[in-house]
């Protein structure tokens, strides 16, 4: 799906999130990047083949 030269990150890689965005609807909470993921504003993703990341935002450190 990627056209970048170096090509962006796969949607199967831990660094997905690197991938360069196609669409991008802050209005909405959701930018859709061209390995086909779906990151949205709170951290969680929706990969190509349906599964689903949790949000994950870092812990403040000394939270309670």
């Amino acid at each position: 799906m990627c056209q970048h030269k170096p090509s962006c990150p796969a949607a199967e890689a831990a660094d997905r999130e690197a991938a360069k965005p196609l669409a991008s609807h802050p209005e909405q909470g959701w930018s859709l990047l061209c390995n086909g993921v779906l990151l949205f504003e709170d951290t969680g993703e929706l990969l190509p083949d349906g599964q689903i990341i949790a949000p994950h935002r870092p812990v403040a450190v000394g939270a309670a």
